[in-house]
C-alpha cells in the first residue's frame, strides 16, 4: 500500500469542517508515550508518523471521505456545486461549505448509481426537456412547459395542505422522470443543514436528473425550490460558474418557479412601498396560504412586479423567515417522540421514484444491497425496512 499524503490529511480534515479539536475528539486520539492527543494528530498531518489503517478507517467516516483519497498525490482541486446552487446570503461558515460539499458528493454518487443500473439494464432513455429551452426564450414561456411535462395541474395542487401540495408536485416531477430527494444532515442531527448553507440543487442529466431540496426549510420554500430546480434541469447548465451569471440565472429561474405557482400573477394584491410593514405581511400571508405557495415567494413577485423596491421585499421575507423559525421551535419544544420511525423518515427522504427504482431492481438481481443502500440512503441493513415501511405521511 502506498504512503498516505500527509498534505492529504491536513485538507480532509479542513474541508469536513473540522478543527485539530475537533477532530481529535471524533477520532477518540488520546495521549500515548508522553504525547499529547493534539500533538499526536500533528504528528501526522506533517508526515512525521505515519496513520495506521485503523485511524484511517476513522478519517475515511469522520471526514466523510472514501479511504482512497488518503493515498491520492495530492489534494484534488475543488470542483464547481453544480449548475445550481442556491443560497441564501452568504455568511457560510468553514462546517457550512463542508457539510454541503459532502450533500454533494453523496447526491451525485447516488445519481452515478442510478444512471450506470439503467444502462447496464437497458433501460438508459433520454429524458427530452432536460436541456430544451433557453433563457432567450423567457420564464412565461418556459414555465407552462415544464407544467405540461409533468402534467401539472395548479387546482389539484391547492387542494388540501401545504405538505399536500409538495407532495403532488414531487409526485408529478419523480412520474416525468425525475428523481427528488430531500435532504436534512448527513446522518445525525448533529450534521444537520440549514438553509443557510443551502436550499436546494439540481444535477442535471438526460438519464437520470436529480433534484435535492433542504427538508429544513417551510413546505411553502420546499414548493418554490423544487420548480426553481425544475427550471435549471430545463436549462440543463450544470457547471455554471461566475457570479454574474448565476445572479443572473438564479433570478431567472425564480422568474419561472413565480410564473408556474402563481400563473395569476400578484396584481390583485394592493401592496406598495406605502404600505406598512406588518400590514404587507398580512395581506401577503394571506395571498400566498390560499395559492399555497410561500410568503416569501409572494413578496418576491411583488417586488419583479415593481410594487416596492428590492430592500421592503428584504424586509417582508425576513419577517416570514423569523416566523417560520419562531414556529419551528414552538413545535420541536411541544414534540413529545412520538413521530415517524426511522424507515419511515427515510423512505419519504428518498423519494417514491427512487424507492421504486431499488425496489424493482433488486427484485431482478440488477443491484446489491449495498449498492441499494448507497442509493437510498442508508446502511445495507436497513434497506429492507425501508422498502417496507409503512405509516403516516410525513409532510414534505
Amino acid at each position: 500500500m502506498p504512503n498516505v499524503n500527509p498534505e492529504i490529511l491536513v485538507w480532509a480534515r479542513e474541508t469536513a469542517g473540522l478543527s485539530p479539536d475537533d477532530a481529535v475528539q471524533k477520532l477518540g486520539i488520546k495521549p500515548a508515550r508522553g504525547i499529547e492527543a493534539l500533538d499526536r494528530l500533528e504528528q501526522m498531518e506533517t508526515g512525521e508518523v505515519a496513520p495506521t489503517r485503523p485511524m484511517l478507517v476513522k478519517m475515511s467516516k469522520h471526514y466523510r471521505r472514501p479511504i482512497l483519497t488518503f493515498y491520492l498525490s495530492a489534494p484534488p482541486k475543488t470542483g464547481d456545486r453544480g449548475e445550481d446552487f442556491r443560497t441564501l446570503p452568504e455568511t457560510f461558515t468553514v462546517s457550512d461549505k463542508a457539510l454541503v460539499d459532502a450533500v454533494l458528493r453523496d447526491i451525485r454518487a447516488r445519481q452515478a448509481l442510478v444512471r450506470n443500473v439503467l444502462e447496464e439494464e437497458d433501460e438508459a432513455e433520454p429524458l427530452p426537456f432536460v436541456g430544451s429551452a433557453h433563457m432567450k426564450e423567457g420564464a412565461e414561456s418556459i414555465a407552462p412547459r415544464i407544467a405540461e411535462t409533468i402534467q401539472f395541474d395548479i387546482g389539484a395542487y391547492r387542494k388540501g395542505t401545504m405538505g399536500d401540495a409538495v407532495a403532488y408536485l414531487r409526485g408529478q416531477a419523480e412520474t416525468a422522470g425525475i428523481f427528488i430527494l430531500f435532504v436534512d444532515n448527513l446522518g445525525s442531527h448533529h450534521t444537520e443543514i440549514s438553509v443557510e448553507a443551502f436550499r436546494g440543487f439540481a444535477l442535471a442529466d438526460d438519464v437520470a436528473p436529480f433534484i435535492a431540496v433542504n427538508a429544513n426549510d417551510s413546505k411553502g420554500a420546499q414548493s418554490f425550490t423544487i420548480v426553481h430546480e425544475l427550471a435549471h434541469l430545463w436549462l440543463g447548465m450544470t457547471g455554471v460558474s461566475g457570479r454574474a451569471t448565476e445572479r443572473r440565472i438564479e433570478k431567472f429561474c425564480n422568474d419561472v418557479a413565480r410564473a408556474f405557482l402563481l400563473p395569476e400573477g400578484v396584481g390583485a394584491l394592493p401592496v406598495d412601498a406605502n404600505t406598512q410593514v406588518d400590514e404587507a405581511v398580512q395581506m401577503i400571508r394571506d395571498f400566498a396560504d390560499a395559492g399555497k405557495v410561500s410568503g416569501t415567494m409572494v413578496a418576491y413577485a411583488l417586488y419583479r412586479a415593481g410594487a416596492y423596491p428590492y430592500e421592503f421585499c428584504e424586509q417582508i421575507s425576513r419577517v416570514f423567515r423569523e416566523n417560520f423559525l419562531g414556529q419551528r421551535d414552538r413545535d420541536l419544544s411541544r414534540d413529545s417522540g412520538g413521530g415517524p420511525t426511522y424507515p419511515v423518515i427515510r423512505r419519504h427522504r428518498a423519494g417514491p421514484a427512487l424507492v421504486e427504482f431499488v425496489d424493482r431492481m433488486l427484485g431482478v438481481g440488477a443491484i446489491t444491497t449495498i449498492k441499494a443502500g448507497k442509493v437510498l440512503g442508508v446502511s445495507g441493513k436497513n434497506v429492507d425496512g425501508v422498502l417496507k415501511a409503512r405509516g403516516p405521511r410525513i409532510p414534505a
